[in-house]
């Protein structure tokens, strides 16, 4: 999810939750034009009923590429991690700051 604040054009605010991953089990890396988030779950569940232990296990590795909108400096990004949500603060470049699109209305649709 890409939530946008009101200083969008000096930034992207990127946020993902990322549920059950503790911070040394993420590799984040950042490019001019994209987001790449990878990481390993590990859970171990035990539970004791008369005598019996029971043990689950659950791993599992991911991988996901986020392309961002606009061109960003990588070097100048910051990241929080708290209760599984990773919070990304992309700086655009000064180019893609200082961009201006013109929109046309089409004025025969109606």
């Amino acid at each position: 999810m890409c939530s946008f604040t009101k200083n969008w054009y000096e930034a992207i605010h990127l946020k993902l939750e990322i549920p059950g991953v503790e911070a040394k089990d993420l590799d984040v890396k950042v490019t001019e034009n994209a987001v790449s988030v990878s990481g390993e779950r590990k859970s171990e569940t035990k539970t004791q009923d008369k005598g019996v232990t029971k043990s689950e296990f659950h791993y599992g590795k991911f991988q996901r590429v986020i392309p961002l909108p606009a061109r960003i400096q990588n070097t100048n990004v910051t990241a929080e991690y708290k209760d599984g949500i990773l919070n990304l603060t992309l700086p655009k470049t000064e180019a893609e700051k200082n961009k201006v699109v013109k929109v046309n209305l089409d004025q025969t649709a109606a």
